[in-house]
């Protein structure tokens, strides 16, 4: 980051003055900034001048949030100073160096340092690499943000000298000194940051799967029971020359609309216009709750491409409710520098900021950012109300994990270095497990989760999945299935058991052996049928485990009942519903609340539904957009092709969306005419006047503005032979008297018998912004005369309340 905003200040220039081992007494006097240069070299001044330093001082700590032992590159951290509780510091100068470097030259310096607070720190003028403080006062902590150098820049130093007093410490090793070295990829050889040019040949086919662990379990403070959410993700495989998000850069409106609302409506509309840049659009639907169990609910996963030119992926999805906070990867390089694809890129997730929002917890109300900042990572110093807030400083604890996955190359690959076997082989494989049957021109949905057995005991059933038709694009080409069948056997049974036993299910779990902490249950099933030659039967029929009714056996905590047993599930066949419930047996003995579950609910699946899945057109074109200009909508609609009476069809027959045309002509508005002015003259031929305002100027080609004054012709009664001169020095006589009375009104108010007082100061600012402050304004004595009573001839101050409205 280039360094702005530079202070004209005078600068500390620390000049070492005792040579005894161990001391740090330094004398510093104040030298005009344009006398002392960079060119001077006084960043490796101050460099040099650590060489002495105090090793049993322990007062002062240079700390980087998380306390990360490696940088990632290109990350940003959140690098403090700070002073022990009982004390303080003045001064203190903050830079990161190269391992092994001197800092004689600019690119010794490691990554670049943000200002965080322009009234508390500042980049040091003679040293635009360091950071320093804005005025030298008493501070117990500092903090900037720091970006890592990229990829291959190896381990940096970052070093703190504080002032204290006239004392500066210097600690080359120690509290004041952080090494940390480059943390090694996860993403094998890819790029850190986008590559200027990738060497790949072909392209490469990825799936990227997005697994939330934002949950009241991992995330507990303020978390939002009802309405906790993952916004549908919305992303693309682009070009270096498009940039969908990025830290330090400002949120597009898309951006916004994601961030804010969770829409991704205009976010795809951005995207979409971009044209080459984009390769392949990216979406996954919205998550509602944010986490479930994966056997519950699959994560959400889609399909990209990526080629030679567009070789970046990134992708953003809203953490629901929020201000405006999301996660998401930003210009993700999958091209390697050996002119390879990447295999496989994991990487977990924090919210970052969008800049678009001043909220500051889950469920704030809505508050704008006037003006909207950068977007940044949330920390957990950004606000105690935060649900992130960590006094300590630590790192937040990742709410969402992302693996970005190859599954195929197609084209002529020309990598220099191939890639291993096992990743030869796994493209290989999945080329064959792609080549089906399946048409390109019929489109389906996802399969479904394998329901269960239709048979509950040893005897062979089968189960099923089954998948949508979505679009069938050439009717000429007929698609194929839509249910997938397998065989399979009731619980406990098996086809690699080679027994001919029949067992029945399993007899419900018998009660837990203790009513509080950790015990032991058991379950019961038996033999229904045996093998004919007499054998015995060798699968188990008794089945013990451990249980907990009650975690705790606190007074504080409350006794439950164990659960009961799941009701019927809510469907015949296909998906639905059961649940399960228990009894407080015992409230908490402190008269507390009890806070255990009571009720559960969980998916169930029964054997396959038997309808005809429904038969659809293709999409039609999109209609005309509603509107000639500005926003309207568009729609398309398809047709049902199977019989309504072969079972009803869920599917959506029209589908809405917005678009947007160029903007409406805006024609220029302006006030009304105010009345006409009186007469010029008093005599003889005059003029008039009235006037107007332009209340808002045209946009986008309407109308202009007209005329803002208009003049016109008066006449009065004649003048007499030297009138005209007498009425217009009379005229002028009554504004000069006008001009004094005015001015002697404002001294009355300031006026006290004996003296002459000066007119009143102006308002001092508010001492409160919100929640009620005070102003206050003074008089003055200007002249006093010897009849002056001592009283009323004095300084005045007047007070008045301000800014009474509430926080």
């Amino acid at each position: 980051m280039t360094p702005t905003g530079f202070h004209s200040r005078a600068v500390l220039l620390f000049c070492f003055i005792s040579t005894t081992a161990g001391s740090s007494m330094f004398a510093f006097t104040e030298e005009p900034s344009e006398r002392v240069g960079k060119a001077d070299g006084y960043c490796s001044r101050i460099l040099r001048a650590q060489n002495s330093r105090r090793e049993d001082n322990n007062e002062f700590r240079l700390r980087v949030e998380g306390d990360p032992d490696s940088y990632q590159p290109g990350s940003t951290y959140r690098v403090s100073v700070i002073a022990s509780s009982s004390s303080y510091f003045r001064g203190f100068t903050l830079i990161a160096l190269k391992e092994g470097k001197e800092g004689d030259k600019d690119e010794d310096y490691a990554g670049n340092f943000q200002i965080i607070d322009e009234e508390e720190t500042q980049y040091m003028t003679n040293c635009p690499p360091a950071v320093t403080e804005s005025t030298p006062r008493r501070r117990t902590s500092i903090q900037v943000f720091w970006t890592a150098p990229p990829s291959g820049s190896g381990c940096v130093f970052l070093k703190a000298s504080i002032v204290q007093k006239r004392i500066i410490y210097f600690q080359d090793e120690g509290s004041l000194t952080k090494r940390m070295c480059e943390k090694e990829s996860l993403y094998g050889n890819a790029t850190e940051k986008p590559l200027l040019d990738c060497c790949a040949c072909g392209t490469a086919k990825y799936r990227v799967t997005f697994f939330g662990n934002w949950s009241e379990k991992i995330h507990p403070k303020d978390y939002p029971r009802r309405a906790n959410h993952w916004s549908a993700i919305i992303g693309a495989s682009h070009s270096k020359n498009y940039v969908v998000w990025e830290y330090g850069g400002f949120s597009s409106e898309g951006v916004k609309q994601v961030a804010e609302l969770g829409s991704p409506v205009k976010m795809e509309e951005e995207i979409r216009q971009k044209g080459d840049d984009v390769l392949t659009v990216i979406k996954m639907k919205a998550q509602w709750p944010a986490w479930q169990p994966l056997n519950i609910r699959a994560a959400p996963s889609a399909e990209f491409s990526v080629d030679r030119t567009r070789h970046l992926m990134s992708f953003l999805t809203m953490l629901g409710p929020s201000p405006d906070w999301n996660v998401g990867l930003s210009a993700e390089d999958l091209c390697t520098k050996e002119c390879g694809w990447v295999q496989r890129v994991i990487q977990d997730l924090i919210p970052w900021d969008a800049g678009t929002d001043s909220g500051v917890s889950y469920e704030s109300p809505n508050k704008p950012a006037v003006p909207p900042e950068k977007i940044r990572p949330l920390t957990s110093l950004d606000h105690p109300q935060s649900p992130f807030y960590d006094p300590e400083g630590g790192a937040i604890t990742p709410v969402a994990r992302v693996v970005v996955e190859r599954i195929a190359r197609k084209g002529e690959q020309c990598n220099i270095v191939p890639d291993n076997v096992d990743d030869i082989v796994a493209d290989i494989a999945q080329e064959e497990k792609e080549e089906d049957d399946t048409p390109e021109t019929c489109i389906y949905s996802n399969w479904s989760p394998w329901s269960a057995c239709s048979s509950a005991t040893c005897e062979k059933g089968k189960r099923m999945r089954q998948r949508m038709l979505k679009a069938q694009l050439d009717l000429s080409v007929p698609c194929p299935h839509t249910q997938d069948f397998e065989p399979c056997m009731g619980p406990g049974c098996s086809y690699e058991d080679a027994s001919t036993c029949m067992m029945s299910e399993w007899i419900a779990w018998s009660p837990c052996s203790a009513s509080c902490g950790m015990a032991t249950r058991s379950r019961e099933r038996y033999v229904k049928q045996f093998p004919e030659d007499g054998s015995l039967c060798t699968l188990p029929t008794e089945e013990a485990d451990n249980c907990v009714v009650n975690e705790e056996c606190s007074p504080s905590s409350c006794l439950v009942t164990e659960w009961g047993e799941w009701d019927v599930c809510s469907a015949t066949c296909g998906l639905g519903m059961k649940r399960r419930e228990r009894m407080v047996k015992m409230p908490p003995e402190d008269g507390s609340i009890c806070g255990a579950e009571v009720l559960e609910v969980e998916k169930c699946m029964m054997p396959e539904c038997h309808t005809i899945p429904c038969l659809l057109t293709p999409w039609s074109d999109w209609s005309d957009c509603s509107v000639t200009c500005g926003k309207g909508m568009r729609t398309r609609q398809r047709m049902l092709k199977s019989p309504v009476e072969l079972g009803e069809c869920t599917e959506e027959l029209e589908q809405v969306e917005k678009c947007m045309l160029p903007e409406c002509p805006i024609d220029c508005i302006m006030s009304d005419w105010t009345e006409w002015s009186e007469c010029n003259k008093s005599c003889g031929k005059g003029h008039t006047i009235r006037t107007r305002i332009v209340r808002m100027e045209p946009q986008f080609g309407g109308n202009p503005c007209s005329e803002t004054i208009q003049r016109k012709k008066c006449k009065t009664r004649k003048c007499s032979r030297g009138q005209a001169n007498s009425d217009e020095k009379k005229r002028r006589k009554e504004q000069r008297e006008k001009r004094r009375s005015k001015q002697g009104r404002a001294e009355v108010t300031s006026e006290h018998p004996g003296c002459k007082m000066r007119p009143w100061s102006s308002w001092t600012e508010c001492t409160k912004l919100c929640g009620g402050g005070i102003q206050e304004r003074l008089v003055t004595v200007k002249q006093r005369f010897k009849t002056a009573q001592l009283s009323s001839c004095r300084d005045r101050r007047e007070i008045r309340a301000c800014n009474v409205h509430p926080c």
